[in-house]
């Protein structure tokens, strides 16, 4: 073991340099103007003028990007909400509930996951137009509110998070269904519901197929803000760059609020052996 350590840290160091430079360079051409973008070797220090991109970067009326932070914080927040809740709830209810028709129903929602999402935009477009709404942040939150593979995963969690002798103590003082599921199973499913809570936010913050096509640039998602930004006759590198370091900072925060739930629940497991 003595000997291996020094080989796992250099490849552990490597491994974060490499993750980390992209990251690095993100923020580096951000502070930088658009003349030393094409330069070699290029620079490798921040500059001064982060400040005035990020002015830029609200100011400009093409992108609506605070428009598109708010919108995206607004739909993100619901839908990883709505999903964590309905899942571990489903999640239970496939697991630990006997039911009639139990594993065709879930067969059936296995099902929609393997049908591309691709394949779903026209006739979920169509639904948007009779129901009024195009370019309105219901169009980009409803759809989404449910997952096949939210449900599929607590599903499989709850199966071995919860005993179910837990659960007959609790019908035996008395509680119902629901004040199990609140009270003795939603616990045992905090690292995995943050697990998918983790995935549901960064999967709505980074949609940007289906705003594109639902939206318009008035009200537009951060992804879609970020696509305005490049213009068919000129690119403007460090607003893009200053766009895409803003945009991934939530991320970081929820990452990190996260993270911390998933190694709290992982360590109070492993304790509990």
């Amino acid at each position: 073991m003595r000997r291996s350590q020094p080989l796992v840290y250099a490849t552990l160091l490597l491994a974060i340099a490499f993750s980390a430079f992209p990251l690095y360079w993100l923020f580096v051409v951000a502070t930088r103007s658009n003349d030393v973008v094409g330069d070699w070797p290029p620079p490798l220090l921040p500059g001064g003028n982060f400040g005035d991109n990020l002015g830029r970067l609200f100011d400009a009326d093409e992108a609506n990007f605070l428009t598109g932070m708010v919108n995206s914080a607004i739909a993100s927040v619901t839908v990883t909400v709505a999903v964590v809740f309905f899942s571990t709830l489903a999640g239970f209810a496939f697991a630990k509930l006997k039911f009639r028709g139990r594993g065709a129903l879930l067969f059936v929602i296995l099902a929609t996951m393997m049908i591309p999402v691709q394949m779903g935009i026209i006739p979920l477009y169509m639904i948007m137009v009779e129901l009024g709404w195009q370019n309105r942040l219901e169009a980009v939150i409803v759809p989404f509110l449910v997952s096949a593979f939210g449900v599929f995963l607590m599903r499989q969690y709850a199966e071995r998070a919860v005993p179910d002798e837990l659960i007959e103590a609790a019908r035996v003082d008395g509680a119902s269904t629901f004040r199990i599921y609140w009270t003795v199973v939603l616990p045992a499913l905090r690292p995995g519901a943050a697990v998918l809570g983790l995935f549901t936010f960064m999967g709505t913050w980074n949609e940007f197929l289906w705003p594109l096509a639902v939206l318009e640039a008035d009200n537009p998602t951060v992804q879609f803000s970020l696509s305005q930004l490049s213009t068919t006759y000129y690119t403007d590198y460090t607003l893009m760059f200053t766009g895409a370091l803003v945009a991934i900072v939530p991320l970081t925060f929820v990452f990190i609020a996260f993270g911390k739930q998933i190694i709290g629940g992982i360590m109070e497991g492993a304790v509990k052996a």
